[in-house]
């Protein structure tokens, strides 16, 4: 996943991650892939569209 420049570190994606791939540090994103099985239920939750699936 692609965390592009408009990320408003809200932690939308964050609140939705069913395997808590995402946490939300101070101004970034983290995401760890070893968790992530690129559901891509972040992507859609995000309200600025600053996630992408690789």
């Amino acid at each position: 996943m692609i965390i592009k420049d408009f990320c408003m570190y809200c932690g939308a994606c964050a609140g939705v991650c069913s395997v808590d791939a995402i946490r939300v540090e101070e101004l970034k994103i983290v995401i760890d892939d070893n968790k992530c099985i690129k559901c891509g239920v972040c992507v859609k939750a995000c309200p600025v569209s600053a996630l992408e699936l690789e």
